[in-house]
This record gives C-alpha cells, structure tokens and sequence, in this order.
C-alpha cells in the first residue's frame, strides 16, 4: 500500500485528495512498478490517499488505480 498525505486548512481551492493529479498519481505508479520489479514477484498495490483537515481525517481507501 502506497498512501499520500495532504492536508488544507479549507476546501477553497480544492479538497486534499484533489491535489493528487494525474502526473502525481502516475509518478506513483512508476514508483510502485519500480518496488514490485525489486521484490521479484507481483505484489497487491493499493494507492491511498488520507485528507488532513483541521478537524477532522479522512481516509481514502483505493483512490486511485494501478
């Protein structure tokens, strides 16, 4: 499992999970063929994402795909 964190003080411009586009979200990806071809063996990838906000936290199982 790969998990990106981010955070805002208010969804003025977007909430967290927003500011994950798609060049982050395919340099994740590089990322995680790159770890799964050093293990020699293919791997359950899972992308999360986790929202910071001032009060509260929000977990993003599965936000994007591999």
């Amino acid at each position: 499992m790969f998990c990106e964190v981010k955070t805002r003080l208010s969804e003025l411009y977007g909430t967290p999970a927003e500011a994950v586009e798609y060049h982050k979200r395919e340099r994740y990806k590089k990322i995680a063929r790159y770890f799964e071809s050093l293990a020699g063996r293919e791997l359950f990838i899972r992308f999360d994402v986790v929202e910071v906000y001032e009060d509260r936290i929000r977990h993003i199982v599965s936000a994007f795909g591999a």
